[in-house]
């Protein structure tokens, strides 16, 4: 078995999430059908994460098994956004290892979360709108108390299947761009809706109605009831995965 990644980005709007499901069109099953049509058999895919519904992609990767070799990859990309609806783009598909994994083997993932204080009619299907001042000098205050934790559980949806909420955040930042604030957040992993609930806890403490010491305790609590309201999905963009190098060193 060959194995590959694919590099994409997709306006998260139309679909329900990444991850196939019953209910509705998935960006993962979009991707799916496209491969199953070219290579003539199913060729299921693993993303490297899972995005809600409404929440977009820079840049998601996921990875692809198949028996042949593809020789011209480039061509493959191509045949691909011919398939694919014109809110999912492929940027390039590139060989790994066999055993590479798109999800298990990501050593970090960033998020970009765009607001905006100023109505924009050109903006609005991708940033949030809030109302009055924000302090983001406190904003950013509480960012950097993020470091000195491990457990998120404040910040997580609630009955998830996972074995650990422990995370290790290596940047979060507020800066500003025109007329919107984008907050950047790189971790080793993320909760489920863990950025959109720190997102909102954090103009918690913009608005004036959380100090420092508030939201510090919010996480300490491990109590997502403690935690501000989780914002809306049409502003945050999955923007990066990094990898290690030695999953590209692929064997000719």
């Amino acid at each position: 078995m060959n194995r590959y990644f694919i590099y994409l980005g997709y306006n998260g709007k139309p679909f329900c999430g990444w991850q196939v499901q019953p209910n509705g069109i998935t960006v993962q099953q979009c991707i799916e059908e496209a491969l199953t049509t070219l290579f003539r058999c199913p060729i299921p895919i693993v993303g490297a994460g899972r995005t809600d519904a409404g929440v977009h992609a820079r840049m998601m990767i996921a990875h692809f098994d198949t028996s042949e070799t593809v020789q011209d990859l480039a061509f493959l990309t191509e045949k691909l956004n011919r398939l694919l609806p014109k809110e999912i783009a492929v940027h390039r598909i590139v060989p790994v290892i066999a055993d590479a994994h798109a999800r298990f083997d990501a050593i970090s993932r960033t998020y970009n979360y765009y607001i905006t204080t100023v109505k924009d009619p050109f903006n609005f299907d991708f940033s949030y709108k809030v109302h009055g001042e924000l302090d983001f000098k406190a904003m950013n205050e509480a960012c950097r108390v993020l470091y000195d934790y491990k457990d998120f559980t404040s910040f997580s949806k609630l009955h998830t299947d996972v074995k650990t909420n422990n995370c290790h955040v290596i940047h979060a930042e507020w800066t500003q761009e025109g007329n919107l604030w984008k907050f950047t957040i790189q971790a080793d992993r993320f909760l489920r809706n863990m950025v959109r609930a720190i997102v909102g806890t954090l103009l918690e403490v913009g608005r004036g109605k959380m100090t420092i010491d508030g939201f510090r305790n919010v996480i300490e609590a491990k109590d997502r009831n403690k935690a501000g309201t989780s914002v809306p999905g049409q502003a945050l963009f999955l923007v990066n995965v990094e990898y290690p190098d030695r999953l590209f060193k692929v064997d000719k």
